[in-house]
């Protein structure tokens, strides 16, 4: 069964980093990344760029309406993702505590409906 595993973090937090610390957060990432390769549970994974590059769409009177950036003000913002196979919720929530992300923001884990 496929599962995503949606990193949400403090955005900012990253550029706030010291080259150093982003250059060994950057090493975490790709040794996680690897891991999940290496078991063979690694489907795709991608990191996000800002919420405020963004834009969020609805239709309402068959009208489109757009606007800028984030809809809800909060504090963590979807910040990537990996979509992963695993055996179970269990097995998934288990890789999502192994995620960097896990140390200073939180990691959503939802198992995906195949059609």
């Amino acid at each position: 069964m496929r599962y995503m595993i949606l990193i949400h973090g403090e955005e900012g937090a990253w550029e706030a980093l010291s080259p150093e610390d982003m250059a060994a957060g950057m090493a975490e990432y790709m040794a996680y990344t690897e891991a999940l390769r290496k078991a063979g549970k690694y489907v795709v994974g991608e990191e996000l760029n800002k919420a405020v590059t963004g834009r969020t769409v609805k239709v309402r009177g068959g009208a489109p309406q757009v606007a800028d950036g984030p809809y809800a003000d909060i504090k963590e913002q979807l910040g990537g993702f990996y979509l992963i196979e695993a055996d179970s919720l269990d097995e998934a929530v288990s890789w999502g505590a192994r995620c960097p992300g896990a140390k200073h923001g939180t990691i959503e884990v939802r198992p995906v409906i195949q059609h």
